[in-house]
């Protein structure tokens, strides 16, 4: 059965009431039960987490090496600023869609750098809490066709 770690970055566990104006009102425990629904009607497995520390975060990739068959990450500011999650995704050996609530490409010029990107096997962002819905049809395909 295929299994997905939707990973979630800083700042993330304030959703709904941290800038609404630019991430919406769901908060993240809402997008959770939203993921699972969807896991569950696409007969897949999924873990979420989230954690506002950088090295939580990259020991997060290191272990789903051999424990997931694909990543979503949403790493908030961390996008725009580790290396280190660069590096971790790049020796995981584990596919990673980069994930975002907000247009980064629309918001202030530091946000247009990711460097996920460069590693991950796409991005999305700018859909609010439906990119998460997409973000696992999207994974869920591109394990199919890797199959």
């Amino acid at each position: 059965m295929t299994s997905l770690l939707i990973l979630n970055g800083p700042n993330l566990n304030l959703l709904g009431t941290r800038q609404p104006e630019v991430y919406g009102a769901t908060t993240l425990a809402e997008i959770e039960i939203q993921c699972q629904d969807k896991a569950n009607a696409l007969g897949i497995d999924l873990q979420f987490e989230q954690s506002n520390h950088e090295g939580v975060l990259v020991e997060a990739i290191h272990g789903a090496r051999g424990k997931f068959d694909g990543i979503i990450l949403n790493a908030g500011a961390y996008t725009h600023t580790s290396v280190a999650l660069m590096d971790a995704i790049s020796s995981a050996d584990v596919p990673v869609l980069e994930l975002h609530l907000s247009n980064i490409h629309a918001r202030e010029s530091f946000r247009h750098k990711s460097y996920i990107a460069p590693v991950a096997i796409g991005q999305i962002c700018g859909l609010g809490p439906a990119g998460y819905l997409l973000a696992i049809e999207g994974m869920v395909t591109y394990l199919g066709e890797k199959a």
